[in-house]
């Protein structure tokens, strides 16, 4: 079977300017577009926090779009709509991102709003108490989503006592105690220039997006702090069972895993393609359509700046659990034993090259890669770097990576059963 041909030439430009207050101007330039999308990326998430204020980079998140020092809240909400843009922002465990869409004639309206949001809120007192129950009620969500929760109890078995191992949004304690000037706070030590990257992908010019950053991004009274992070401690596998008002069983086995740097990261990614990336994955193929234990099964790879998580997801009945994880670990045991043939490595490859390809027709996802890229990397991966990576990841690469990962005395078990 031939790997599949992706045409390499390289039609995107892409620019770098560190400004003077050490923000950092990363562009993408695609001249064949109209649209831009732009964000600015703060090196800081949940993985920040001290357990008292867990929560609290995503309430700022949230509190940002509540008033500026220029604009209301109404201002902000229509800044981007009224010319058919849009404007969002989402905390992870690493980074947070504010960011914009809008044709790209609106790149310096674009670039002065999301700067706005993250330089000046203001935080008003009232809307703070409101939106503290909006992140209470978002809370409950979660809770009414079992895929959400069992997620949540693995991470605290595979990152016990550290914030990795917390949720994002924190908890209901820890949430309605945070104070106005918790925020203002923890902004002036986190959301500092010099971990600060504005990203623009699309129909864009350089020095234009530089200039209308050296106009927009003031942070008045913010000194540059590096801020160490705390590191990881050790992991030990374990069990969790409970019980919930739910129909379906769910079920994670999973362990710690490696981290984005690691020399096993491009391996593990077309290795958890084959095991449960897609409907013609083999547990896809051995779970679901041969027994038809499950609508639901995956694999999942969660790479951080230094480590990472791996394992298995299903949802199925509460008689099939013992008997899925046993087939779980059967698939693992085989790739473990037995080397993939070459067809179905370059039927992963391709898969993967796909799924990379067609993510490049969003200029959001543009976006939001080549700012990881420089969060992460500190520099521009190339998409021929990233094939070629890709292209030389060999049947023994494969085998290697599931050895290394794949010994069932690391897996750990979380389990959420229906109340009987």
């Amino acid at each position: 079977m031939a790997s599949l041909r992706c045409n390499r030439q390289q039609t995107a430009v892409y620019e770098k300017t560190r400004l003077a207050n050490g923000a950092r101007v990363i562009t993408e330039t695609i001249p064949s577009v109209r649209s831009i999308a732009v964000g600015i990326w703060v090196h800081t998430g949940s993985r920040d926090e001290e357990p008292s204020v867990a929560g609290i980079s995503h309430l700022i998140e949230h509190m940002v779009f509540k008033g500026t020092a220029r604009r209301r809240t109404h201002q902000i909400a229509r800044r981007l709509e009224s010319v058919g843009g849009f404007l969002n922002a989402f905390t992870s465990k690493e980074h947070t991102c504010y960011y914009a869409r809008a044709l790209d004639s609106h790149l310096a309206r674009a670039i002065d709003t999301v700067c706005d949001l993250v330089l000046d809120p203001v935080f008003p007192p009232k809307e703070l108490v409101k939106e503290k129950a909006v992140i209470l009620e978002e809370m409950k969500m979660y809770e009414d989503s079992p895929e959400d929760v069992i997620f949540e109890h693995f991470e605290s078995i595979v990152y016990p006592d550290h914030a990795f191992g917390r949720p994002v949004i924190g908890f209901q304690d820890t949430v309605s105690a945070l104070s106005r000037d918790d925020l203002l706070g923890y902004m002036d030590q986190r959301y500092t220039p010099n971990r600060m990257v504005l990203a623009v992908a699309g129909n864009v010019r350089h020095n234009d997006a530089v200039r209308l950053a050296e106009r927009s991004f003031h942070a008045p009274g913010r000194i540059p702090r590096n801020g160490e992070r705390h590191a990881v401690g050790g992991y030990q596998p374990g069990e969790s069972v409970q019980s919930r008002p739910i129909q379906q069983a769910h079920l994670i086995v999973g362990r710690r895993g490696i981290d984005v740097h690691s020399p096993w990261r491009t391996p593990m990614t077309v290795l958890n393609t084959i095991l449960g990336g897609g409907m013609s994955s083999r547990l896809n193929q051995n779970i679901r359509e041969k027994y038809g234990y499950c609508y639901n099964i995956y694999s999942f790879v969660n790479m951080y700046s230094d480590t990472g998580d791996t394992g298995v997801y299903i949802g199925t009945d509460a008689s099939h659990t013992d008997h899925g994880r046993k087939l779980i670990m059967r698939e693992f045991d085989r790739l473990v034993q037995k080397p993939v043939s070459a067809r179905t490595l370059t039927q992963a490859k391709n898969q993967v090259k796909g799924q990379l390809m067609l993510g490049l027709e969003s200029m959001s996802n543009r976006m939001m890669r080549i700012a990881q890229q420089e969060l992460l990397f500190g520099r521009y991966i190339t998409l021929d770097e990233v094939l070629d990576d890709l292209d030389s990841v060999t049947v023994e690469d494969i085998q290697s990576t599931a050895q290394f990962l794949y010994d069932a005395g690391e897996y750990s078990s979380v389990v959420l059963l229906p109340q009987t």
